[in-house]
């Protein structure tokens, strides 16, 4: 269970630092500095993902899709502003928030662990 917290936890950071990233001046050193942040935030999300299974029944759930999608979008956006691709590089990182996002809602839903934690499911 602990393990689960520490992924809601950075979940949540990563969220927070890329809204941030998004509605801030592009291309600055800061800006740098906290995509960077934020790219390690998410693989301590997306990547430990993987061993954490629906109601430990040790099989995948539909929300790690979330999390392939949401690494090849990371990839992407890397390549992409490493070849100049600024709007590619921009867009594929929407992606990737989009992904965070809705894996994070739908984490939450009725009968999965947070919402039974949080005493709503």
């Amino acid at each position: 269970m602990v393990l689960i917290w520490i992924h809601v936890l950075v979940a949540v950071s990563a969220i927070v630092l890329g809204l941030i990233n998004l509605i801030s001046e592009k291309g600055t050193r800061r800006h740098r500095i906290f995509g960077w942040c934020w790219v390690i935030l998410m693989a301590f999300v997306t990547v430990p993902s993987f061993w954490l299974r629906e109601n430990n029944t040790s099989s995948f759930s539909w929300l790690h899709l979330l999390s392939v999608w949401t690494i090849i979008c990371m990839a992407v956006a890397l390549v992409s502003i490493r070849r100049g691709h600024i709007r590619r590089h921009a867009n594929f990182m929407i992606g990737t928030m989009l992904g965070i996002i809705i894996a994070g809602v739908l984490a939450m839903a009725p009968g999965r662990f947070l919402s039974i934690v949080l005493g709503y499911g």
